[in-house]
């Protein structure tokens, strides 16, 4: 009888094991799932979790649907699309910007076609030889009936020195200089270092126009991408960053890893500081 009743008691200990191995197994299966869905994996949806334009299994809604860009369904999601890692964006600025974009009478909504963000994407070339980081600012510009992605900017500290403009009023052309048949240009032109005085005040040196020099003369190789990051110009009062984070949990994806409310007025101040102009 003892034998009979220890017999029962593994068997009972190996089914509940079995049990719970397996409901371990759907909790397991079922945390990744979520992460699956936590995860956003690409700048598009980025956008329509912005919106409200898809449910948490990232099935999309469309205008016809009543969940289309709904108040709640946006806040639930825009609390998840900030980086948490990041302490210096605080929880009540986080809060304003969520009820800003939510607002019932006015909502903000992002516009994948539209202007006012941009991509930086930072770049890895060969430079005569040696191996040079190189910023390109990107946009979509439209093209017939599509869009495509174009460099509009370049930074590199390769260029700096070069892009300096000389200030000094040590050297000009003589007003009469075109009685001369401008014969002076020889030796105002001579010294290169000089060389910028020479022009209208409003010269400003372009990157880009160097950039695509060096490349067409064979000096400047691309190598490899560092790092992709978006910056949004979008809702009035607000600029935010969009980065991309690769790391364990449920934070992870392309997430807000900077927000700012800044006054429209000064908001072209903040795309030069981005841009390197204000240098």
């Amino acid at each position: 009888m003892k034998l009979l009743n220890r017999s029962f008691l593994v068997t009972f200990l190996i089914i509940a094991l079995s049990y719970s191995h397996s409901q371990a197994q759907i909790v397991d299966d079922m945390d990744d799932e979520s992460r699956l869905y936590a995860e956003t994996k690409q700048v598009n949806q980025f956008f329509r979790r912005f919106n409200g334009e898809e449910d948490e299994k990232g099935e999309r809604y469309y205008a016809r649907d009543k969940e289309y860009r709904d108040p709640k369904l946006r806040k639930k999601y825009i609390s998840i699309l900030f980086d948490a890692s990041n302490r210096n964006v605080k929880d009540d600025l986080k809060a304003q910007f969520t009820e800003h974009v939510t607002n019932k009478t006015s909502p903000i909504v992002l516009d994948f076609h539209g202007d006012n963000w941009f991509s930086q994407v930072t770049t890895t070339f060969t430079y005569k030889g040696r191996e040079r980081t190189f910023i390109l600012f990107m946009k979509l510009e439209q093209e017939k009936l599509g869009y495509k992605w174009v460099i509009y900017k370049v930074y590199s500290d390769v260029f700096r020195d070069y892009m300096k403009k000389d200030t000094s009023l040590g050297k000009f052309l003589h007003p009469l200089s075109h009685e001369l048949d401008f014969m002076n240009l020889r030796k105002a032109l001579d010294d290169g270092s000089t060389a910028t005085q020479f022009t209208i005040k409003d010269y400003r040196p372009d990157y880009l126009t160097l950039f695509l020099y060096e490349i067409k003369n064979g000096n400047l190789k691309f190598k490899t991408i560092q790092n992709v990051k978006f910056h949004f110009f979008q809702v009035p009062g607000w600029y935010f960053e969009l980065s991309e984070f690769n790391r364990a949990g449920y934070n992870t994806g392309w997430l807000i890893s900077d927000l700012i409310k800044v006054a429209d007025k000064d908001k072209d101040l903040l795309r030069k500081y981005i841009y390197y102009e204000d240098q």
